[in-house]
């Protein structure tokens, strides 16, 4: 029983096994619970209509899949660019924290489906509005995961490279960064996460492209099967995007990945 349990958790084959057969088990599910109880298809759709809509029209789903991405990924990188310098700040000042943690908890508790129509009316119907959603719904996280991930390097090394004369430039980028660096992560791969929700927000509000219009568009016209699709293709991508990040924390923090 104990070497089953340690290959389901260590084995590579396992990690890529679990995963698909959860996914099968989940579509068997939906598919089932579509013929026992007869549910009518433009209220819930099977897995085959769903396929066949996507086939139907491939290149227009794969069109909107790329807008939704791109202004997913903008969001997302300009939230990592524009979130880790005020973490650093938060960090090195304390006068600062107290002064702009407060602003940020306020701004992470605003409805963002609340602000859509603002940016539209600031911003124009193009994708800087989206971009700027994005950016709003993952700016939280990475700087609180950041921000923590520094503070919590343990201080008997932050003596010893002070003892070494090490400026305060290279304890906190050589140190205290490179510590904080896997909480860093988790607060990536939960923004990554929520990154897409943030495009698909702005996107029933004042878009033309993009798969959350898409959504929007097949609702008003009962096309379930198509909002299916598209959501389907959401979370493909939200996926993709996820597993992207454990890759790329594996490769970046092997010694992370040792001490767990």
């Amino acid at each position: 029983m104990s070497s089953r349990g340690s290959w389901l958790t260590t084995s590579r084959t396992a990690a890529v096994l679990l995963p698909v057969v959860g996914l099968i088990a989940a579509i068997g599910l939906w598919w089932a619970a579509t013929v026992v109880f007869t549910i009518e298809p433009f209220l819930l759709p099977s897995p085959l209509d769903v396929v066949e809509t996507f086939l139907e029209q491939p290149g227009y789903l794969l069109k909107e899949t790329g807008v939704s991405l791109l202004e997913t990924m903008a969001g997302f990188l300009l939230a990592i660019v524009v979130g880790v310098p005020i973490a650093l700040l938060i960090v090195r000042s304390a006068v600062l924290e107290r002064l702009v943690y407060p602003l940020l908890l306020g701004v992470n508790a605003i409805p963002k489906i609340a602000i859509a129509p603002l940016l539209v009316v600031w911003m124009g119907f193009g994708m800087f509005p989206k971009v700027v959603m994005v950016l709003l719904v993952c700016f939280f996280p990475i700087v609180i995961s950041t921000a923590t991930g520094m503070k919590s390097t343990p201080v008997e090394l932050v003596e010893l490279l002070r003892s070494l004369n090490a400026s305060r430039s290279q304890e906190y980028f050589k140190l205290r960064l490179t510590y904080a660096m896997p909480q860093i992560f988790t607060g990536l791969k939960v923004a990554i996460s929520l990154a897409v929700i943030g495009s698909v927000i702005a996107e029933f509000v004042g878009a033309q492209a993009g798969l959350g219009y898409v959504i929007s568009s097949s609702g008003q016209s009962a096309d379930t099967a198509l909002a299916f699709a598209a959501i389907t293709l959401l979370s493909i991508m939200s996926i993709i995007l996820f597993y992207g990040l454990v890759l790329m924390e594996q490769k970046l923090l092997p010694w992370a990945q040792e001490t767990r």
